[in-house]
């Protein structure tokens, strides 16, 4: 209980430091009428879009928390605790991006100072990632507390028995995990609508810069980035978070039973441990979050934000892996316990779990690092895409086709690497806790990625208030590097989802195998090879949904632009104010009627495959739709990142002869239009497809793996 304080404090450590920073924002000036007015306009869309959102997810989580009741009251319970956590951090985040919004673009236009300027934005993105780190461990927390120790559900002979406490853990990750969905899904599909709705009208035919207040989809675009790109963010990495550490504690006792069962050294004091090292390690990660960002906050700002940005990452990395190792040696250090270290699979005693976090640690800054190479323009690859642009679209797409194919295999050879070595030292164990040490510091990561959209938004802001050019110029400069870094928490997402989606299958793998016989996925027998092939299509399908539900909402979009500068007259002029209403309404209502197969595709269809052909077909489509859906995601984040920084190096005038407004620039927008659903529909949701499609497993196995049509079948021609 003791150890708990650690986990408790840093949560609310992190909200307090949420809070401060949320007021502190507000307490801001907006700056002119104007500009009040454009910001009212962009929180009033944004709230009525999730307002209705959650709406839906309350229908689907009372449907949901009935059935986990059927199984487990406490699950139920668990489950509908995960929920509130992370819509809460969806909602708190989304909040103050519409808040912080107004303030960058005032605070830009007061100083004329980059850093600033910076800090106003990432001041408001440290309150969407603080949240996230704080509300997942504070629900953790509750479920340790009221179910773990209070109902005695972590004992032993609880954990022999009907092991409710790791149902649940798993249903807790679930209830995070449909919020996300949601969000993500739900928030990408409206963002894009409205940015692909303004683009292809706006820039292309009729020629007018971006944001520019004459273009009806504007607010809309600006609402999108809010719902979209900031609450579908932070939900997604906290159910990430959740799902690692509750994998981490589920592999534990299933390793321990194992044991029991083969009559081995795995002591209960060393499972007791266990259940308290990924919390403890997630504690310190979130405190050594707390630090970095402070970091950035509360010293001079430079003019270089990129630095800043990455300074606070590998502070918040670099004092994780040392107060980690302090925990891991106040757990796991004493010598009584070396025994039961070794039958548990530490290969290197009790810095074990450590290296497997640490690797995890590292992992996630290189693949951040990989992910900047390849969307960057300050890199070759983004370059070569807008060189490429001078000849004409197809070739625009061409090139980021190749860029974003190629990006894939360098990432995928870190994780296949990291995977091995994490096992290789701590053994599954290892694996779970590697997932652990890339989400450790997502606090940090979350906030340096919310300061994207929220620059995004000011610079829309900006144009709409007619603000100095040189106001514009500061924004942009923040919203190119909010891309970067963007790129980069799209591939941390799918690192770290890769990680905690392979930790929860071997959970689920554990869940209904034999404790007596080995652990095996065996690809020659038929069933699981079956459902490989069905699995890896199933991320194909699965986006092919999502862009196809963007490009409808997108044409409606279009078309209404279209008709505005059309029956409008004097709007193109600036004579006339556009509708800005009916466009956000256009989004929200194509938003909210296109994310409902989609999202509930990913529930339903584990379900269906376990209730038809039982858990080893399931086994094979987890492990199917977990390969392709990263490659996938990657391929899709990076060339559609690569594509709107190569419209960006364009327009910085880098291009000999090229600028806003030229054929190469129109090739861009095209090949930024199309990499738009890519890089903020499909791609983020991916990796919420394979985590939540894990998790639904997990809790449902125990039922399917009993009662399936294949096993009656065959039972039924014996």
């Amino acid at each position: 209980m003791v150890i708990l304080l650690l986990v408790v404090l840093a949560a609310l450590l992190a909200l307090g430091f949420a809070a401060l920073n949320f007021a502190k924002v507000k307490k801001m000036p907006e700056g002119t009428e104007k500009m009040s007015e454009i910001a009212a306009a962009i929180r009033v869309g944004a709230n009525a879009f999730i307002t209705y959102e959650y709406k839906i997810i309350a229908l689907v989580v009372v449907i949901l928390a009935v059935l986990f009741a059927v199984m487990a009251w406490q699950s139920s319970i668990s489950f509908i605790i995960g929920v509130v956590m992370s819509a809460l951090a969806g909602w708190i985040g989304m909040k103050i991006a519409t808040y912080a919004n107004v303030r960058v673009s005032n605070r830009a236009r007061e100083t004329k100072n980059i850093g600033e300027t910076l800090k106003v934005a990432f001041r408001g993105g440290s309150v969407m990632g603080l949240c996230v780190g704080g509300f997942a461990l504070l629900g953790l927390f509750i479920v340790y507390v009221v179910f773990g120790i209070g109902m005695d559900l972590m004992s032993v002979e609880a954990i022999k028995g009907d092991g409710v406490f790791t149902q649940c853990l798993s249903c807790y990750a679930l209830g995070c995990s449909i919020v996300a969905m949601f969000n993500r899904v739900g928030g990408g599909i409206y963002t894009k609508a409205a940015d692909m709705g303004a683009d292809l009208v706006g820039k292309t035919e009729a020629h007018i810069p971006e944001d520019d207040p004459r273009n009806p989809a504007t607010i809309a675009d600006n609402v999108g980035d809010n719902v979209g790109d900031v609450a579908g963010l932070g939900s997604d990495l906290l159910e990430s978070y959740v799902g690692a550490i509750s994998s981490g504690i589920i592999l534990a006792s299933h390793l321990f039973l194992v044991s029991a069962v083969n009559n081995g050294n795995f002591s209960e004091a060393l499972l007791e441990k266990m259940f308290y090292y990924p919390l403890v390690f997630a504690a310190c990660g979130l405190i050594a979050c707390i630090i970095g960002i402070a970091t950035v906050l509360f010293k001079k700002g430079s003019q270089n934000p990129h630095k800043d940005l990455n300074f606070a990452t590998f502070v918040s990395a670099g004092l994780t892996i040392v107060c980690g190792f302090a925990a891991t040696y106040f757990l796991f250090g004493d010598a009584s316990l070396a025994d039961a270290l070794t039958a548990a699979g530490f290969k290197v005693g009790f810095l074990s779990p450590w290296i497997a976090a640490s690797i995890g640690v590292i992992s996630g800054v290189v693949i951040g690092m990989i992910a900047e190479y390849y969307t960057s323009y300050d890199y070759k690859p983004t370059q070569q895409i807008a060189i490429a642009s001078k000849e004409g679209a197809a070739l625009t797409i061409t090139q980021g086709l190749a860029v974003g194919m190629k990006s894939c295999m360098a990432p995928l050879i870190l994780l296949a690497v990291a995977t091995y070595a994490s096992y290789a030292v701590s053994g599954m164990f290892g694996i779970s806790m590697a997932a652990i040490g890339m989400l450790s510091f997502v606090s940090t990561t979350v906030s340096v990625d919310t300061y994207g959209p929220i620059s995004d938004n000011a610079g829309g802001i900006a144009e709409m208030s007619g603000l100095d050019p040189e106001v514009r110029e500061i924004t942009d400069k923040l919203d190119s590097v909010g891309n970067t870094t963007a790129a980069i928490g799209k591939g941390f997402a799918i690192g770290s989802a890769a990680f905690a989606a392979l930790s929860l299958m071997v959970s689920y793998l554990y869940s209904f195998n034999d404790p007596s016989t080995p652990l095996e996925l065996n690809f020659t027998n038929p069933l699981i090879l079956a459902g490989a092939m069905v699995g890896a299509a199933l991320p194909f399908l699965f986006s092919g949904m999502l862009i196809e539900a963007v490009a409808k909402a997108a044409r409606k979009m279009v078309d209404e632009v279209r008709r505005q500068f059309k029956e409008i007259p004097g709007i193109l002029e600036g004579k006339a104010k556009p509708d800005y209403k009916t466009c956000i309404e256009i989004s929200s209502q194509g938003a909210l009627r296109e994310m409902r197969v989609p999202a509930l595709l990913s529930i339903v269809f584990p379900l269906l495959a376990g209730f038809l052909c039982g858990p080893w077909f399931v086994g094979g489509v987890l492990i199917g739709a977990t390969l392709s859906a990263i490659m996938l995601a990657i391929f899709t984040g990076n060339a559609g990142g690569a594509w709107d920084n190569g419209k960006k190096y364009i327009e910085s005038g880098a291009v000999e002869g090229q600028k806003k407004g030229s054929p190469a620039h129109d090739a861009a927008v095209v090949g930024d239009t199309v990499g738009d659903p890519l890089k903020d529909t499909v791609g983020p949701s991916l990796d919420i497809l394979i985590k939540i499609m894990s998790t639904v497993s997990l809790v449902a196995v125990s039922v399917f793996s009993k009662y399936n049509l294949l096993d009656w079948i065959l039972s039924m021609m014996k």
